[in-house]
């Protein structure tokens, strides 16, 4: 029988999505919160809410059982873990079933033999999955580390069993590697997990990350809903996922997705999962790929395998958990079309992607659009007005799009992006932009490293085009022309009202643009651009047409001209009238002060400890702070070797972005 009332036990975008299906099955609605999302779009869109405790996840997303709690006072009878927290911990499963409560997800058993990854491996290699030549059992020392990688072959990943997130991992070439890193990887694993158990296994080269969609019922019927490629990732963390991959053959699809089922079977797994790969990019023989491990759960992106196969996940787990058999088997899956996801993070791409929290003062999403030549869709979970907060995960919204071709579904994530408006905490917005343009990816040429090998030395901004470039000049010029027309038609100025100026000289990224605003037309330097645009004073965004193309620009008023943020790049525009312009040379140069000799605070977090002390010498790289955010700690270290002038700031104080902790002589 189907279910009547459903708590998600989780918060922001995931919750929302899974409140928009059980609205849609005719089943009410239970959110929890914590402080921090008293307000929150999770809260106000459920039918009820329970109070959990204070911000911390561990006062209140974490704690099973104030979550039955909730869901006993509510009458709820099922409770959707949505993804993190509680969703992959076999105890608060098992609870939900001893309190007479439905969870939406796998049986308990599923989830612990899944939930270490050396047993996990050692279930895979009993049901005939690939896995990476590696040694699951305990290792004693450093010595036998050694032996174990010598016979493996080099280079070799040491992991923490119970590691995750990117943490407790080691990549060793050599001997001497093993002989530094063993130890230390033991000692990461027990200060974040509680558990010193290391494995070592063969490093894939030119890796890619696949992962496979099951879904299973509780009548024994297991399918594969194709695969995702997750290989755009940062530190670990997916930033871009696609589905289907652009290097997966079918034969290959095939051989992963019944090594996928086989594995579900072998642990009587029902509801959604994910069986992850590690795909060789430097084996196309189709053979080259390994388990790395199951999630036992829904994840952040399944809605591009939703697109794909027009399934909705949410609703096939409600259902499974009811009891029902799936209505489809794996040859009523299909792939139809392309589609693509990207995570929009509450980070500064332009700061070293540090986390940023803070209060969202504008959020203007693109426009949903479901039609036969494409769709954009939105998952999110924030509002204008709302904050991100320091407690929490910082994924702001998912962007996706699909269409019938990879190369469209590209083009209408980069259009989407540029439609994006947020305002407030730093975004990813410009990176994710100048992803989705970079000819490597347009390629799909994608591994794991991707983002490391393009990027090395941070990101700047996406590169413009010279034909882009005066194109923005245009538009500079344009809206420079508006605001002069308008600052024109004010009451009670002295003099007689003069025409605004139709000749501009725009300095645009260090090139100065002669531009001529007419009736007949737009002159460039010289050339006649093909350009219609309307634009009002207080406008944040401009839609230009541009020959055959459309070109949408965020715009922002500066106290010299414009700031034009369009194609994954920001670009400051000076605009002067072209008889005003040739004095600009006379101006006197202004010289940025030397902030060489402060630490500053790169982002907004607490300052959890502090290395020095007033007239300490220090050395370049040398560790001078630790301040925490997004529940990350980040070693602020010495740029040069110097003394420690004074100290400004104190343990326990919360640093606002580009404050001052210490000064250096």
């Amino acid at each position: 029988m189907m279910f009547k009332k459903i708590l998600v036990a989780n918060r922001g975008e995931i919750a929302c999505r899974v409140f928009r299906t059980a609205k849609k099955m005719g089943i009410a609605t239970v959110a929890v919160y914590s402080d921090a999302d008293a307000r929150s779009p999770h809260v106000l869109m459920a039918d009820e809410a329970v109070r959990l405790g204070p911000a911390p996840a561990a006062e209140s997303y974490l704690k099973a059982e104030l979550i039955l709690d909730a869901a006993r006072i509510t009458g709820a009878d099922c409770i959707h873990p949505g993804y993190g927290f509680l969703s992959e911990r076999e105890s608060f499963a098992r609870a939900c079933a001893e309190a007479g409560i439905a969870f939406v997800g796998p049986p308990p058993n599923a989830i612990a033999a899944m939930g270490d990854k050396i047993e996990s491996k050692k279930l895979a290699k009993a049901a005939g999955v690939n896995v990476v030549p590696g040694f699951l059992g305990e290792i004693a020392d450093t010595d036998e580390a050694v032996k174990i990688a010598s016979d493996i072959g080099y280079p070799v990943m040491m992991k923490a069993s119970a590691g995750g997130g990117g943490k407790g991992m080691r990549l060793a070439w050599s001997e001497q590697d093993v002989r530094e890193g063993f130890e230390a990887t033991k000692r990461e694993g027990l200060a974040s997990f509680g558990d010193d158990r290391v494995f070592i296994e063969k490093f894939i080269e030119s890796p890619r990350h696949i992962e496979i969609q099951v879904l299973g019922d509780q009548h024994g019927t297991i399918v594969y809903l194709n695969e995702r490629e997750c290989s755009v990732q940062r530190r670990h963390q997916k930033v871009v996922e696609e589905a289907p991959s652009p290097f997966v053959s079918p034969e290959m699809r095939r051989k992963m997705g019944e090594q996928a089922v086989a594995l579900s079977r072998a642990v009587g797994y029902y509801s959604a999962g994910t069986v992850e790969l590690i795909v060789s990019g430097a084996d196309t023989s189709g053979e080259g790929f390994y388990f790395l491990e199951m999630n036992t759960r829904l994840q952040v992106e399944h809605p591009v395998t939703e697109e794909i196969t027009g399934l909705d996940l949410v609703e096939q787990m409600i259902r499974v958990a009811a009891g029902e058999k799936l209505s489809f088997g794996q040859s009523d899956v299909r792939i139809d079309g392309w589609s693509i996801e990207n995570r929009v993070y509450a980070e500064d791409p332009y700061r070293g992607f540090l986390p940023s929290i803070g209060r969202l003062v504008q959020y203007d999403p693109p426009a949903e659009v479901d039609a036969a030549e494409g769709r954009t869709r939105v998952d999110d979970g924030v509002l204008e007005g709302g904050e991100v907060s320091m407690f929490y995960d910082p994924m702001i919204a998912k962007l996706i799009t699909w269409a019938p071709t990879r190369e469209e579904a590209i083009d209408r994530q980069i259009a989407a992006i540029d439609e994006f408006v947020i305002d407030g905490p730093g975004n990813n917005l410009d990176f994710l932009s100048a992803l989705m343009q970079h000819p490597r990816f347009r390629d799909g040429a994608l591994t794991t490293g991707f983002i490391a090998e393009e990027y090395p030395d941070g990101f700047t901004g996406a590169p413009a085009s010279p034909d882009l470039l005066k194109a923005l000049a245009a538009v500079a010029a344009f809206a420079a022309t508006a605001e002069a027309d308008r600052a024109r038609r004010i009451d009670g100025q002295l003099g007689k009202r003069l025409r605004p100026p139709s000749a501009w000289t725009v300095r645009i990224d260090g090139t100065d643009h002669q531009v001529d605003i007419s009736t007949d037309g737009v002159v460039v330097d010289g050339d006649d651009l093909d350009l219609a645009l309307e634009y009002t004073p207080g406008d944040h965004i401009v839609t230009a047409e541009l020959g055959d193309e459309e070109l949408t620009v965020r715009i922002a008023r500066t106290r010299t001209g414009f700031r034009l943020t369009t194609r994954g790049a920001s670009h400051v525009a000076r605009t002067l009238p072209a008889h005003v312009a040739p004095y600009a040379q006379h101006l006197i140069e202004k010289i940025p002060p030397d902030l060489s000799k402060f630490l500053i605070a790169p982002m907004p977090g607490l300052l959890v400890r502090l290395d020095v002390k007033e007239g300490d010498a220090v050395q370049a790289g040398q560790p001078l702070a630790v301040v925490e955010a997004m529940k990350m700690e980040n070693i602020l270290r010495a740029e040069k070797a110097a003394t420690v002038k004074s100290v400004e700031a104190k343990t326990g104080d919360s640093l606002a972005v580009d404050q001052v902790i210490l000064e250096l002589e």
